[in-house]
């Protein structure tokens, strides 16, 4: 997978076990990978990196994955961006917060390596055939 082909994903998580080993299971797999541990420093490493993929821990000290996911969501400025919330609550209110914080996906924890590399692959490939295709203008030969 060459470098502009690679979705580049923010792993967010205030289980530092937790964040590291995704972090480090996607790389190993050749995806361009940055790992946070609470939603200030995922702001700050976004505006920079501009992640395609975002997993994101729902209940974390300081901000939580939905208000993480709207200031996300905010500062890529319309640019396509997947949510994934990744958390250990699976109750009604917390699919509907989920929801309506218009994540794109929810995976409950524990996730198991095979199932986290499928869903992000899938969610690269659909976000990848949804984006237009750039064509090159025609030269004047």
């Amino acid at each position: 997978m060459d470098r502009a082909s690679r979705p580049r994903i923010l792993v967010v998580d205030d289980l530092m076990d937790v964040a590291d080993s995704e972090g480090e299971l996607l790389t190993l797999v050749g995806f361009d990978v940055h790992v946070c541990y609470d939603g200030p420093s995922a702001l700050v490493v976004a505006a920079e990196f501009r992640p395609d993929v975002c997993l994101l821990d729902f209940t974390m000290p300081e901000m939580d994955g939905d208000e993480l996911a709207a200031r996300l969501r905010t500062q890529a400025g319309g640019r396509p961006m997947l949510l994934v919330a990744v958390t250990a609550l699976d109750g009604d209110e917390y699919r509907r917060r989920i929801e309506e914080a218009g994540f794109h996906l929810h995976l409950v924890k524990p996730v198991s390596p095979h199932n986290l590399l499928r869903v992000v692959d899938e969610l690269w490939q659909l976000m990848h055939a949804a984006q237009p295709m750039v064509h090159d203008k025609p030269s004047n030969e």
